[in-house]
C-alpha cells in the first residue's frame, strides 16, 4: 500500500437531518469550494438524500457530481463478523471512486445525513480508503444529528442532570432492548420505519407508551410528530423515523 502523493483532501460532511436550513456554515463552505461530490444513496435507482439537501443550499453546477449507491444491510461493527459481499463491493468500489478523484489532485466531498460519527456510512468508507491506502489526508465536518432535531421538533431535552441517553440502531436484539428501555432515562431508536410495530409491541410491554414520541420526517415537507405511537401502527413510515422513548415522561415546553 502507499501513501498519497498530493495533497489533496477528503472532507466526511454532515448535512444534518434533511433540513437544508439545518446544514452548518461550514457544510457549506466546505461544499461550495471542492470540485468533486461523491454521494451515498440507499436505492440503486433512487436519489442520494444527502444530496438532495446540498442542492437546496449549494450550487452544485461546474462540479463533479457522483451518486454511489451503498446497500442497506446490516452493518456489524464487531471484529470478525463478515459483512455480505454486497456491501463489501460497495465499499471498495466507493474507495477506488474517491481515490481515483485524490489521486489526480482533486478535494472530494462526501456528503451525509446527520452527523458522520452516527451510524453514518462515512466511516465505513473512510475506513476502506485507509485499508487501501494509508495517510489521505481526511477531514470531518460535523452536522446536527437527527436526534438533535426531534428533540428541537418535540421541545423536549434528550437529558437532563444526571440522567443516562441510549441511542439504539434499527438492528436492534428484543431481549437487549428491553433491557435498555428498562434502564436508560431517554431511548432514542434511530431508523425505526421498518420494525416500528414490534418496537411499539415492546414499548407497551415495558409500560412506556405514555412516555414515547415518534417524529417522522422531521423538518421536513410532510413532518409528523406522533405523541401517542399507537396511532402509527400499521402505517409504512419514511425512511426519516426516530423514536424518543423517556422513562420520566416529558412536557413539551412552549407552544
Amino acid at each position: 500500500m502507499r501513501e498519497i502523493e498530493n495533497s489533496s483532501t477528503l472532507y466526511l460532511v454532515g448535512v444534518g437531518p434533511g433540513d437544508p436550513d439545518l446544514m452548518t456554515y461550514r457544510a457549506v463552505q466546505v461544499l461550495e469550494t471542492v470540485p468533486v461530490i461523491i454521494a451515498p444513496k440507499g436505492s440503486r435507482n433512487g436519489k442520494s438524500s444527502a444530496l438532495t439537501t446540498v442542492r437546496a443550499q449549494v450550487e452544485l453546477d461546474g462540479k463533479e457530481i457522483v451518486e454511489l449507491h451503498f446497500p442497506m444491510k446490516r452493518i456489524y461493527a464487531a471484529r470478525g463478523r463478515n459483512q455480505e459481499q454486497e456491501v463489501v463491493d460497495a465499499w471498495n468500489l466507493a474507495a477506488e471512486t474517491v481515490l481515483q478523484r485524490l489521486d489526480r489532485g482533486d478535494d472530494v466531498a462526501f456528503p451525509t445525513i446527520g452527523d458522520p460519527a452516527i451510524y453514518s456510512t462515512a466511516f465505513y468508507l473512510l475506513s476502506t480508503i485507509v485499508h487501501h491506502r494509508p495517510g489521505i489526508d481526511v477531514k470531518i465536518v460535523p452536522g446536527i444529528s437527527a436526534m438533535s432535531a426531534c428533540s428541537a421538533a418535540t421541545r423536549q431535552p434528550l437529558g437532563l442532570g444526571d440522567e443516562v441517553i441510549t441511542v439504539v440502531p434499527a438492528a436492534f436484539e428484543r431481549d437487549d432492548l428491553k433491557q435498555i428501555l428498562e434502564k436508560s432515562e431517554t431511548t432514542v431508536l434511530m431508523k425505526v420505519h421498518r420494525k416500528f410495530d414490534e418496537l411499539a409491541s415492546l414499548i407497551e410491554e415495558t409500560g412506556l407508551c405514555e412516555n414515547a414520541v415518534l417524529i417522522e420526517k422531521c423538518g421536513l415537507p410532510g413532518q409528523h410528530i406522533y405523541h401517542d405511537i399507537t396511532q402509527a401502527a400499521g402505517r409504512k413510515l419514511h425512511y426519516f423515523s426516530t423514536m424518543i422513548v423517556s422513562r420520566n415522561q416529558r412536557t413539551p415546553h412552549g407552544k
